[in-house]
């Protein structure tokens, strides 16, 4: 049987993991909202699970992943033109190969810390933003808070 396919039936089998940073425990079922869970509801800090594709565990590296900031899941366009609004989504760091990855907020996951996410990330420097750009990954700035507390609360 496959390393992935081991690791997954063991979370599968006690319900979930621990998180590696804050020590929460983290359960695994249908009511959060995402097929792949590997990062913590409270501190959103992640594990270094999957290498090339969400949910495939075949990453070598099971670092810690600091969440840095937010973005949305890019959605296209519509028939006019313009940019569909996507999802949005955690920015994660690996603290030990540095791998940038992006993870669907689950339904759980704590609003507040979402948010301290995003006001930490309005500080980061210009060079990282640069760095997040060169991969397609737009970080979320002061102009959308709006739609984050949209997508968050329901809130405009």
């Amino acid at each position: 049987m496959k390393r992935k396919d081991l690791l997954r039936r063991n979370e599968e089998k006690i319900g979930g993991f621990g998180c590696s940073h804050c020590k929460t425990w983290v359960p695994i079922n249908e009511l959060m909202g995402t097929n792949n869970r590997n990062h913590c509801p409270s501190c959103l800090w992640s594990k270094h699970l999957d290498n090339r594709t969400p949910g495939d565990r075949t990453s070598d590296c099971k670092s810690g992943m600091r969440p840095i900031g937010l973005t949305f899941k890019a959605e296209g366009q519509d028939r006019y033109g313009h940019e569909k609004q996507g999802e949005l989504m955690i920015i994660h760091d690996c603290q030990g190969c540095h791998k940038i990855s992006i993870n669907r907020i689950a339904a759980d996951d704590d609003a507040d810390a979402i948010i301290n996410v995003f006001n930490d990330s309005l500080n980061m420097l210009q060079a990282a933003k640069l760095f997040l750009a060169s991969k397609t990954i737009w970080l979320l700035s002061g102009d959308d808070l709006s739609e984050i507390y949209k997508q968050l609360r329901g809130e405009i």
